[in-house]
């Protein structure tokens, strides 16, 4: 059940990480930021158009009663009049006009059918033909005069703007019936007021001039809080960029305080700059010391190993306490060499972390070359080497790095295979990157210790297994191996932006698989 637990729990904690990168990275933000101006425009515009609209519905009633109480006062008059009276009718219309009411009385003759039978008789204020011949058309499209020429019953509430001949325009509210024996009258009522015009009446609600304006400000406001975002990120990129170009190895032309186009990371980029100087500067100290450190040991060293020679030659062979001494003294000695090389490599292993020199390097060439300078010691130790090196593998990395990289591994592998037995190179390229692999038939890695062969000072070695193969009393081993090779390999490995891994092989023998970045 325990297990099971863990099993169900693992999926939920990578969803709560992904959660939790979403939310915290820059990309995410923005990704949120907008979906949020998406979506907040349209929950608001649902919400105002619903409130215009009932605020139209109100207008159109106003409007319609308006219109329905002028035509009730025309009505007596219109009732009495005849074909001779049409010229005067459209003077009543001038008693009711005004405050940006207008209004047209239209008619159709009793002995005519049809929406085409309808034509002006009056209009307060005057209008223009063109005027009257265009809301005729309109109102025609629409079939209201159509209903009206065959019923002529019932108010007709409407929303169409009709532009003027003077410029602006005006609403078309409602359109009246009034029938009579002479025929059929039409009054129609249009407004040229804010209220009416300044509406959305007749008009899609986003085309008032509140909702365009408050578009545009709310437009122009997200512009702006996505363009700090925006380059934000993209400020972030040049950093990005810059630095891969430092960590390559390549002297960029420019440095962070002259990529940065934000004045507000103008510090964060000087400090970068500083902290990069920094690192360089404590790179070559740390080159210059370890060098200078392992010259400063190693002449002692070499001069008490040549003033025991003579008193090695010099002393009786019964003298055995002393001879003890003279192959203690020499031990010591191999052990202080060793730890000098072993102090100066992880010198420069931390010099390399700090600073990596890199370039494009041809690694098919360095791995053929090395593989080649094996054959006289693996002659000695009766061993035999096969190389798989597929051409043109390139990676960006530095010589000195890649070289201590397949040096320990081959010594390693080599230091570990019988007499006899088989040492493999190979190098292939797989999804673009590179893949080295070096194999030995030695007696491989206990299963318990492979999470541990690439920690610091960690090593199997057995007494008798060092390099070289000269070493009978098992110094070698004891005394030169300190447990670093491996590690510093996965240090140089991971610095170049790669990957390490270890296993047994099928049977008998161990494997080292290194993968490496292409060079870009």
């Amino acid at each position: 059940m325990m297990a099971l637990a863990r099993t169900m729990a693992l999926p939920l904690r990578r969803s709560e990480g992904r959660g939790r990168w979403l939310w915290r990275s820059l990309a995410g933000r923005l990704v949120l930021l907008t979906l949020v101006f998406l979506a907040v425009p349209v929950l608001i515009y649902d919400q105002l158009q619903r409130a215009d609209e009932a605020n139209r519905a109100l207008l159109l009633q106003s409007a319609q009663q308006r219109g329905s109480l002028i035509a009730r006062a025309l009505e007596p008059d219109l009732a009495e009049a005849g074909r001779g009276d049409l010229p005067q009718v459209g003077g009543l219309l001038d008693r009711f006009a005004g405050d940006g009411v207008r209004l047209r009385l239209l008619v159709r003759p009793s002995a005519m059918g049809g929406e085409d039978g309808f034509f002006y008789v009056g209009a307060a204020p005057a209008v223009s033909t063109a005027y009257l011949d265009n809301e005729r058309r309109q109102l025609l499209e629409q079939g209201v005069l159509d209903q009206l020429g065959r019923s002529c019953a019932g108010g007709l509430p409407l929303a169409t703007r009709v532009p003027r001949s003077s410029g602006g325009e005006e609403v078309v509210t409602s359109v009246t019936p009034v029938h009579t024996r002479f025929g059929c009258w039409a009054l129609v009522t249009s407004h040229n007021t804010d209220a009416y015009v300044g509406s959305s009446l007749g008009q899609p609600y986003w085309r008032t001039a509140s909702v365009q304006a408050a578009a545009a400000i709310y437009v122009v406001m997200a512009l702006l809080v996505l363009a700090v975002f925006v380059e934000l990120w993209r400020n972030l990129h040049r950093f990005r960029a810059l630095a891969r170009d430092i960590v390559g190895g390549e002297a960029p032309a420019e440095s962070f305080a002259e990529r940065n186009a934000v004045p507000e990371l103008a510090g964060v980029a000087e400090d970068f700059d500083r902290l990069v100087d920094t690192l360089r500067r404590s790179s070559a100290v740390l080159r210059r010391a370890a060098e200078d450190n392992a010259h400063a040991f190693k002449t002692p060293i070499a001069v008490i190993r040549q003033s025991v020679e003579p008193l090695r030659r010099s002393l009786p062979a019964e003298d055995a306490r002393c001879r003890r001494a003279l192959t203690m003294i020499e031990a010591s000695l191999d052990k202080l060499d060793g730890l000098v090389s072993f102090a100066r490599r992880m010198d420069e292993a931390t010099a390399d972390l700090l600073a990596p020199p890199r370039r494009r390097v041809d690694l098919s060439a360095l791995v053929d070359r090395m593989a080649g300078g094996y054959t006289g010691l693996l002659t000695e130790r009766r061993l035999h080497v096969r190389s798989s090196i597929d051409p043109g593998v390139v990676v960006r990395a530095s010589d000195d790095i890649l070289e201590t990289v397949v040096e320990n591994l081959v010594e390693n592998a080599v230091s570990f295979s019988p007499a006899g037995g088989t040492v493999h190179v190979r190098l292939a390229r797989h999804d673009g990157r590179a893949v080295l692999t070096i194999e030995d038939e030695g007696p491989g890695v206990d299963p318990a210790n492979l999470p541990r062969i690439f920690e610091r000072y960690f090593s199997q070695r057995q007494p008798g297994h060092g390099m070289p193969d000269t070493d009978p009393d098992g110094r070698t081993a004891e005394g030169t191996h300190f447990g670093i090779g491996l590690w510093i390999v996965r240090r140089n490995v991971e610095a170049l932006g790669g990957s390490i891994h270890a296993e047994n092989r099928e049977g008998r023998g161990f494997r080292v698989r290194v993968i490496l970045p292409p060079a870009t």
